[in-house]
């Protein structure tokens, strides 16, 4: 995972997690709080004070609890995918497929985590891993992985797409391709790779995707998706995490028959990360919590494909996920800017 970028705070969904950051040149080991001047930094914490408020996670009703009680399916035999799984919810969500019996493909930026992850994984004596160093900010970077993974592995049946970042109130940012920094990690590398895999995951059927969103969701500019006027972290965070729903909505229509199923979700909100204490947020939720939620996605079996869960419960995102225009607008954009057909 991706963790904090000058005082471009790593982030994956709604302050959720600390994540690795994207791209070594701006790397900084710092916490956020002891590198922002103060005023930046009572900005910063209002803003991420806002955001924090619109994503209280809904409550479970009482069959939830119930339900988590019940014996986890064995990962047997599964080959599993987890994007920025060398910190925080995605490190989680690998420990516990792995325990389950899953070859787990461990993904991040940082190669001593990842190391470290996958020895620990084969020490357990549960489950296999092996680790994928991948730069998200980078579309050849992206594409050279789902290459590597689809020459590597005979089969795939999960994809779990939970890398992300999350800027406060600085500079904007772009990526190696000059994209927006939120869209092109949170989005555009999600869609290059769920694109590139999905003759191993058609191949690999039943099998499924998990794209870890959020509550945090603003409709997509189509006239200014770069957010070149009128940016914010905030801003782009929220418009980054809905393109991924919409995205997922439409998936779900194409992969209609094919029996790969496609989810989205928001696991839960300002989690008990290292990150989320350096900027002097408390915690409103556990990554246990948002794990639980991750796993629920994975495991459901009664949701159809393109389902949208708040926590653990079926909610409707925002409307412009569901119009079927604003999907194919997306689409075509995502294709033109990655050149992934």
């Amino acid at each position: 995972m991706y963790k904090s970028v000058r005082t471009f705070v790593n982030y994956s969904h709604s302050i959720n997690n600390s994540v690795p950051i994207v791209r070594s040149n701006i790397h900084t080991a710092a916490p956020l709080s002891d590198r922002l001047p103060m005023p930046t930094r009572r900005s910063a914490l209002r803003t991420f004070a806002a955001l924090g408020a619109c994503l209280t996670l809904a409550v479970s009703d009482p069959t939830t609890a119930a339900a988590q009680t019940a014996p986890a399916p064995s990962m047997e035999g599964k080959t599993v995918l987890i994007t920025g799984s060398t910190d925080g919810l995605g490190r989680e969500t690998a420990r516990v497929l792995a325990s389950r019996g899953a070859f787990v493909i461990v993904h991040g930026r940082n190669a001593e985590r990842g190391k470290a992850l996958v020895n620990e994984i084969t020490k357990s004596g549960k489950g296999r891993a092996r680790f994928y160093a991948a730069d998200f900010a980078s579309l050849t970077a992206v594409r050279a992985f789902a290459d590597s993974v689809s020459a590597n592995h005979p089969h795939l049946d999960l994809l779990v797409n939970n890398a992300g970042v999350l800027g406060g109130e600085t500079p904007r940012r772009t990526s190696t391709d000059g994209h927006e920094l939120h869209f092109a990690v949170n989005y555009l590398a999600g869609f290059l790779l769920t694109e590139r895999l999905l003759p191993l995951l058609r191949s690999s059927s039943p099998s499924r995707i998990v794209n870890v969103a959020s509550r945090a969701q603003q409709p997509i500019d189509f006239s200014n998706v770069m957010l070149e006027t009128g940016y914010s972290g905030g801003r782009g965070y929220a418009q980054s995490k809905l393109a991924q729903i919409t995205y997922t909505k439409g998936l779900a229509e194409r992969l209609k028959g094919s029996g790969v199923s496609v989810y989205a979700l928001h696991p839960a909100s300002m989690m008990n990360t290292t990150m989320v204490l350096s900027i002097g947020a408390a915690p409103r939720s556990t990554v246990e919590e948002g794990l639980a939620s991750v796993l629920h996605a994975i495991d459901n079996t009664d949701a159809p494909s393109g389902t949208y869960f708040n926590g653990q419960i079926v909610a409707t995102p925002h409307a412009q996920a569901m119009d079927t225009a604003a999907q194919a607008r997306l689409r075509a954009l995502s294709q033109q800017l990655t050149g992934q057909r």
